[in-house]
């Protein structure tokens, strides 16, 4: 869609540059030749001649050329069926202040990163949990618009493999700017195989005590497959294995979820996950490390 869309652009930039040197050339002409004498007929027929050349054919003729190339290059940006291989299906849903990715053909659900795989075109289809915001891949072209309550959809292919950034680009709140998605395009085989490996991913509980805290304070909200069903915030199932924490906030290193975990409202004010501050720190501690781990 970016390729037709830049493709369109330099037609149209082509074009216009054309009629300003002809324009130009024209105004030049006018300022430096010799005036001469017409008769009243000479003159009707000259300006009739402006009229109908530059007021109507010439218009005309550019709005022709325009919609011969840009009614096709409208139509091949729209996500129609395709023959052969089909897009993959992905939907994604933007809530204050983070991204809900769902793969529903295989039942794979992730938080605030995005894996597709090169070279094939992916239908994403998105919307929004509250407020607007907006998808915007720079790099993939990809920019649309996700309203509480209605469904869009947007078509992007990755040629190689490769890292994206995405960031919502419609303000959304005061952590706006702190709402970034990580994309990362993969061989189609390697694509596969993380599919593969989240699908059978075997989660076990936190150790005695820290696990019931976990469920009893953390998994009301999140879901952790096997251990939690919360849906109301990111799914934590892989969370080892991402690159950020916070949406962008934090470098995903040993020891920044045990930080996030105790200074998440000083890092990302306003984020909905509440203090911890009557949490055994040991119990903190152990279920900061076992998310640390969980990895597909």
């Amino acid at each position: 869609m970016a390729r037709e869309v830049a493709l369109l652009w330099w037609l149209m930039c082509g074009f216009a540059g054309l009629v300003l040197l002809v324009v130009s050339a024209l105004w030049i002409y006018a300022m430096r030749r010799t005036p001469r004498q017409t008769t009243p007929e000479q003159a009707k027929r000259i300006t009739l001649r402006w009229i109908i050349g530059g007021g109507i054919l010439l218009p005309g003729l550019s709005i022709i050329v325009l919609l011969v190339f840009g009614v096709p290059i409208g139509q091949r940006m729209l996500p129609l069926p395709l023959l052969g291989e089909q897009p993959l299906r992905i939907e994604i849903t933007g809530h204050q202040w983070w991204w809900e990715v769902r793969y529903p053909e295989s039942g794979v659900v992730t938080a605030n990163q995005l894996h597709i795989p090169a070279g094939r075109p992916v239908d994403l289809q998105v919307s929004s949990a509250d407020v607007i915001h907006s998808f915007w891949v720079p790099r993939l072209g990809g920019k649309i618009d996700m309203i509480p309550g209605r469904d869009n959809q947007i078509r992007l292919q990755a040629d190689q493999p490769g890292i994206y950034r995405g960031q919502c680009s419609e303000f959304c709140g005061t952590q706006h700017s702190h709402m970034i998605l990580h994309v990362q395009s993969h061989s189609e085989d390697d694509f596969a195989a993380w599919l593969s490996a989240r699908q059978s991913q075997q989660i076990t509980a936190p150790p005695a005590d820290a696990g019931e805290t976990f469920v009893a304070r953390c998994g009301t909200c999140h879901r952790v497959a096997g251990v939690s069903d919360g849906q109301r915030a990111p799914d934590l199932s892989d969370l080892g294995s991402r690159p950020t924490l916070g949406s962008g906030v934090l470098t995903n290193e040993p020891g920044a979820i045990l930080t996030w975990l105790r200074e998440h409202q000083r890092l990302k004010p306003g984020n909905a996950m509440p203090l911890h501050d009557d949490i055994d720190p040991t119990h903190l501690q152990t279920i900061a490390t076992w998310l640390e781990g969980l990895e597909p």
